[in-house]
């Protein structure tokens, strides 16, 4: 899609805008606790993802391709970091976010910042749509590894949402995060509620993780 140079430039004004006291609070937050606590890291963890997609619009407006190289990155301590962020928003529905773990790291090749969005979005879908406890599996299956995320029933929906092409962008998200990554990604609506699945390709045994 090409932008008129108008339009673009408003655009990019309205980024920059964004950026700059993103980044400020980033240093802030850096400079005011060198040592982070799981609350300061759960923080820091959504102002990274925010410059994720700040820089995702950015290359949506100007062309160009947003990401990093995929590189060895265990999804257990990803995603242990992504609930700490939503645990909160669990207890404040009267619930809690379960994890039964039988998959080791789980190592896999990816680009860090989309994996970890990815998972956001698995884990707030599940909150904001469904009904509590939500609970996390991760399996070996194989060469792959495997995160189920299930909630308890379906929450009550207001309006018409389905329609709203505002929404509906966490799975898609999700799908094409597993594609890139020669994985899949399923959803499945049940009485008892709605179960994701995400299979991803361990990496092979020698990679050295990075992150």
């Amino acid at each position: 899609m090409t932008w008129p140079f108008q339009r673009r430039r408003r655009l990019n004004r309205a980024l920059h805008e964004l950026r700059r006291p993103l980044q400020a609070l980033m240093l802030l937050d850096v400079r005011a606790h060198p040592l982070a606590s799981s609350d300061i890291s759960a923080r820091r963890g959504l102002l990274e993802l925010t410059a994720v997609a700040l820089e995702e619009l950015e290359c949506e407006v100007n062309g160009g391709s947003a990401g990093a190289p995929p590189r060895p990155v265990s999804c257990r301590e990803l995603l242990l970091a992504t609930i700490e962020r939503w645990q909160p928003l669990a207890a404040s529905r009267g619930g809690e976010i379960k994890v039964f773990w039988d998959a080791g790291s789980g190592v896999v090749e990816a680009d860090a910042a989309r994996l970890g969005r990815a998972f956001d979005n698995l884990i707030e879908n599940a909150l904001v749509h469904g009904l509590p406890p939500v609970t996390l599996t991760g399996t070996r299956v194989g060469s792959r590894l495997r995160i189920t995320i299930a909630d308890g029933g379906a929450a009550p929906v207001a309006g018409n949402g389905g329609s709203d092409p505002r929404h509906g962008h966490g799975l898609e998200i999700v799908s094409e995060l597993a594609a890139s990554h020669g994985g899949r990604f399923a959803l499945r609506h049940g009485g008892a509620g709605a179960v994701a699945a995400l299979e991803l390709p361990l990496a092979e045994p020698e990679a050295a993780l990075v992150a």
